[in-house]
């Protein structure tokens, strides 16, 4: 006969951890995130301040560089005033409902970013062909001044930018839309130097595909990122089947780890539930206790739901 007893929240040791993290889980009041949520409100407030200047300017000058970099600001502004919501959003207080608060919100903004930042990249390339078989007049000085004081922007919104979390993914989806502007305004500047001194139109579109293949890189790595959060994978510095055979080595009285499943809420918030099937006479709160402690000091598992098991698994059919 199975006799097994689920420990978590009325765990004597650890139930502080456990009533954190579903009942009042949000770090919402945590200065980092109120940081991140002043910075990412004031770039968002250059980039959407200097975005009109860019589109004027680049519809005067023809550039494709300027105009490229406009539509990039304009997607930027949007991914900022999203990313500022979802830090703004999360900090609202967890719920019956929602135990878990509403903190991921900012990896769907994240991935939202992400996939904006695709598009964009999507546009700027089939723009960027059509120029260079249909080339065009593009007025030199004008797209120099309006890039240059782009550049300008980008590099305040950046250091805002820079200064907040960098390990956040809303902060990462952030940064590499700002960084991308910023590359495109270096590449228009270096655009309107080259048709200033030679004539050679074509350095415009041949730059905004550069431009657009950094891009693409950032917005990979940001949906990959965000995507594995979302799927609830396990966390890069965390092997579960490593997990399973440290943990089963390393406590006495453990006969058996199984039913792990490791994922996170956000980056910083790793979490785990599974299931540990011990010796008869072994002390289970004592085990409960070393489980949660390794799993703390190894895997910066804080949040942790241990099931004890003395005879056959309960839930053996299922995943």
């Amino acid at each position: 006969m199975t006799d097994e007893h689920a420990h978590d929240s009325h765990d004597p040791h650890h139930g502080h951890d456990h009533h954190h993290d579903h009942g009042h889980g949000h770090s919402h009041a945590h200065p980092v995130d109120s940081r991140n949520e002043t910075r990412t409100l004031i770039a968002a407030a250059l980039t959407g301040g200097f975005m009109l200047a860019e589109v004027i300017g680049g519809l005067l000058t023809g550039s494709l560089a300027l105009l490229a970099d406009a539509a990039h600001m304009l997607t930027d502004f949007a991914a900022l005033i999203l990313a500022w919501g979802a830090f703004r959003l999360s900090r609202r207080p967890a719920t019956d409902k929602r135990s878990y608060g509403y903190d991921r919100l900012q990896i769907l903004a994240a991935f939202a970013n992400g996939v904006t930042l695709s598009i964009l990249v999507v546009w700027i390339a089939c723009e960027a062909v059509m120029r260079l078989f249909n080339p065009n007049e593009i007025e030199a000085t004008g797209m120099a001044v309006i890039a240059v004081l782009g550049l300008l922007v980008n590099i305040a919104a950046f250091g805002v930018l820079h200064g907040a979390d960098k390990d956040n993914l809303n902060i990462r989806g952030a940064l590499a839309h700002v960084m991308g502007d910023l590359l495109g305004s270096v590449a228009a500047i270096i655009a309107a130097a080259v048709i200033w001194w030679t004539g050679w139109t074509p350095i415009d579109p041949l730059l905004s595909l550069l431009i657009a293949a950094l891009i693409g890189i950032s917005a990979w790595r940001l949906v990959r990122d965000a995507g594995r959060v979302l799927l609830e994978a396990a966390p890069d510095h965390i092997d579960p089947s490593v997990l399973r055979a440290d943990l089963t080595a390393a406590i006495e009285g453990v006969r058996d780890i199984h039913h792990v499943h490791v994922w996170s809420l956000t980056p910083d918030r790793p979490m785990a539930t599974l299931h540990a099937r011990i010796a008869a006479d072994a002390d289970a709160p004592a085990i409960i206790l070393a489980i949660k402690s390794r799993l703390a000091e190894r895997y910066k598992l804080t949040h942790v739901t241990v099931e004890i098991e003395t005879g056959p698994c309960a839930d053996a059919n299922t995943h």
